[in-house]
């Protein structure tokens, strides 16, 4: 229990922008086909509107968790807050596709200071171990029930308002924190550190280039262009990583690695994250165009996975006190393989969709309260905010990479599965290369032809579900073998307290 009232306080008030800001990766998914009725952007323009905020919060979380410690990570909570709520109240009047895209790309950069810095000042204020887990475990549900709440925000909110609410929600949660930031204990600063411009430059292009390079290969397959992106992105990566190894004041101490628990613990987070969020992009497609469900019904399927990882991730903490950190995060590793194994051997109904996501977010919730802890248990007091944005960039990567890989699977294995009988329009076939594109161009044509296409369509897709969870299940298995091995530390003492004199 945290005892100290002012603490407990201070920590909800922490949370409100860690809700947020993970609620904006996923609400968008429910108001693009509004948006697209709007503003009629391109097919390009639609996913830029998903992936801008993500790609650049993932660029600059290091740089923004490296830019705390130096200014002081309260003083970037506030900016990143204000800078947040000013940009979501300006995208409302988007008028054309490259306003919202516009707007997203700064959403993610103030987003890049609050996640950094939420974590940091977790770490300043509470300094008691178990104090602390306690309070890694809040914020650790908070970002996992954030993602998952995103589609049943978004979809109660469309069902009575327009698309620009879902920019909206930013405020009640932002101008609380702005107003009660007093109550939050400053980090300690490090005022002589510089910033390497260069290093931030060479961050963001490294990761925007890999980024493209999956999403381009996952939606139209390997060609030039992912050969481009992929050198573009190792080369910059290479680049900065070199420069962080001469530099005196890197922007990234790359001797935090060194340390098999912190590294193994950031791999658990993108991963865990990265499964969240390819679960709930296909997900959504199954309950909404397979199934037919309105995006209220659909969000409504997801609930009680939602509340029980409120509970999964506060009651871990008892658990991982009494046990390995090694044991509990493959046994809920396994859990989360045993939902995508429910994908992958039962037909796909509105029940069985309910059924694993609460055993994957159940799992999710529990593994990033246990990492978390581990990897602000590795590092001292001092490098708290380089190793929350490398923690917090984990998750970034994570959810473009679970829509990439899992969501890309899933369309890929769509279009193989996919067997459009003769004699239908060349029109109708490319159309139907997409479960969208089938489901929009099937009310265009006579009764029995949508008929035909709907059910050859949503019988594809249901296929490729089925088989990328079986892939899934196999890799999840594998990955839980590796943080067995490289977990597997003392609960106590606390690593951080022990080095100190």
């Amino acid at each position: 229990m945290i005892k100290d009232r002012s603490k407990g306080a201070a920590l909800l008030v922490i949370m409100l922008p860690v809700l947020l800001v993970t609620i904006d990766n996923t609400i968008l998914n429910f108001a693009l086909p509004r948006i697209t009725a709007a503003l009629n952007p391109s097919a390009a323009e639609q996913l830029w509107m998903i992936d801008a905020y993500s790609l650049v919060l993932a660029g600059l979380l290091v740089t923004m968790g490296s830019s705390g410690d130096r200014f002081g990570h309260r003083r970037m909570l506030c900016l990143g807050c204000a800078g947040f709520a000013l940009v979501s109240v300006g995208v409302v009047f988007s008028q054309q596709a490259w306003h919202l895209i516009a707007g997203r790309a700064l959403l993610g950069c103030f987003g890049a200071m609050i996640l950094p810095a939420t974590l940091a000042l977790i770490r300043t204020a509470f300094e008691d171990r178990e104090e602390r887990r306690l309070a890694v475990a809040v914020w650790a549900t908070c970002l996992t029930i954030g993602s998952a709440l995103g589609p049943l925000l978004g979809g109660v909110l469309l069902q009575y308002f327009n698309w620009q609410s879902v920019f909206l929600v930013a405020l009640p949660f932002l101008l609380p924190v702005l107003l009660l930031a007093p109550m939050i204990t400053e980090s300690p600063r490090q005022p002589g550190r510089s910033t390497d411009y260069l290093s931030i430059v060479l961050s963001l292009g490294a990761m925007t280039g890999v980024m493209l390079a999956l999403k381009h290969l996952a939606t139209v397959g390997f060609d030039g262009q992912v050969l481009f992106w992929m050198l573009s992105g190792v080369l910059l990566g290479v680049a900065f990583v070199r420069r962080q190894l001469r530099l005196e004041q890197p922007l990234l101490d790359l001797r935090l690695f060194a340390s098999p628990v912190f590294s193994v613990s950031i791999a658990t987070n993108l991963v865990s994250l990265g499964l969240l969020i390819g679960f709930i992009f296909f997900a959504t497609q199954l309950l909404q165009l397979v199934f037919g469900l309105s995006p209220l019904l659909a969000s409504l399927i997801l609930v009680p996975g939602q509340i029980l990882a409120i509970i999964a991730g506060l009651a871990v903490v008892p658990v991982v006190q009494k046990n390995a950190p090694n044991k509990v995060i493959t046994g809920c590793l396994l859990v989360a393989a045993a939902a995508f194994a429910v994908m992958a051997l039962f037909a796909a109904t509105a029940l069985t969709v309910g059924l694993a996501f609460v055993l994957l977010n159940v799992s999710i919730a529990a593994i990033t309260t246990v990492s978390n802890d581990l990897v602000l248990g590795a590092v001292p007091a001092d490098s708290a905010g380089s190793a929350s944005s490398v923690s917090e960039t984990a998750y970034e990567v994570g959810v473009v990479l679970g829509t990439t890989l899992i969501g890309g699977g899933v369309a890929a294995l769509y279009r193989l599965s996919l067997a459009i009988p003769e004699g239908v329009a060349e029109e109708v076939v490319a159309a139907a290369s997409t479960l969208g594109g089938a489901h929009a161009i099937s009310q265009t044509q006579s009764s029995h032809v949508a008929t035909q296409i709907l059910e050859i369509a949503d019988g594809a897709f249901r296929e490729g579900v089925m088989m990328t969870s079986a892939l899934m299940t196999g890799l999840i298995v594998l990955f839980a073998l590796v943080t067995y091995r490289y977990l597997r530390v003392r609960s106590s003492p606390d690593p951080v307290e022990s080095r100190r004199p």
